[in-house]
């Protein structure tokens, strides 16, 4: 793995561990090579793993759409900086430099960003990792939501399991080295399927 997407928040959250990890996140990416593509902000958690990437020697890749520039949040001490005319060219640019995606805390833009990635897997548009690195039980609730959705037969057990959820940054990173996708269909009733074509 040469390049990792992090999604994360564009505040700091309520917590200074949220800071702690998102910094040590970064920095062993520095140390093991993986090069950091972002939304390019020098604000929140966002901030936080550039700088840390950046302080550690790595390489910092930041995408961000150009109303955002216009806001004075974009970071410009990185190691190159794309402007992008939209947030869906934004996306599609991230898809296309990164090797794997990771969830670090955050609100409506982290999971948009991150929920597109598993539907683009599920669709078989992508096959990259996705992981959630959980810090204090954040992602929780929503890992018990999509276990729900698998319940109510509104996703595939095997795609529910196609993607990481933990705390352990070593342990996140050697699935992600390892990671093969699911071959599972995204549709739950196969003769459903066939009677409406």
């Amino acid at each position: 793995m040469q390049t990792l997407c992090v999604y994360c928040g564009s505040n700091s959250g309520s917590k200074p561990i949220y800071t702690e990890r998102a910094m040590a996140l970064g920095t062993r990416m520095a140390k093991d090579g993986i090069a950091l593509v972002y939304g390019g902000g020098n604000v929140g958690l966002m901030g936080t793993v550039a700088d840390a990437v950046l302080e550690a020697g790595g390489e910092a890749i930041g995408v961000i759409p150009e109303q955002l520039v216009n806001w004075e949040v974009a970071h410009r001490g990185l190691t190159k900086l794309e402007i992008v005319g939209s947030m869906h060219e934004r996306k599609a640019r991230m898809f296309d430099l990164a090797d794997g995606f990771v969830a670090l805390p955050g609100g409506f833009g982290t999971l948009d960003e991150m929920f597109e990635m598993l539907t683009w897997r599920q669709l078989g548009i992508g096959n990259k990792p996705c992981a959630f690195l959980d810090i204090d039980g954040f992602y929780s609730p929503l890992m018990s939501m999509l276990d729900r959705m698998v319940e109510e037969r509104f996703l595939h057990a095997d795609q529910r399991r196609d993607l990481w959820h933990g705390d352990e940054i070593d342990t996140m990173l050697a699935w992600m080295s390892e990671y093969q996708p699911a071959a599972a269909s995204k549709w739950m009733d196969e003769k459903r399927r066939n009677a409406l074509r």
